[in-house]
């Protein structure tokens, strides 16, 4: 699975992210108080889509360069 959970803190409910940590381009999504990153695709789409304004599924389309 892509999209890994990040943990926030629930006495602020605040979300740090060091971005050192993280490598290249990445999305995060955040919903119902959960949240996700996913890293984004060299050559692609990442859609996220929603239902009723909650996250319902993230999806990717990737390709590549000829």
């Amino acid at each position: 699975m892509r999209l890994k959970d990040i943990e926030i803190n629930p006495s602020t409910m605040r979300l740090e992210v060091d971005i050192m940590e993280l490598q290249g381009s990445f999305a995060i999504v955040v919903c119902d108080g959960k949240a996700k990153v996913t890293p984004l695709p060299e050559y692609g789409e990442t859609k996220i889509v929603t239902h009723q304004g909650k996250i319902k599924r993230v999806k990717w389309d990737e390709g590549e360069e000829f």
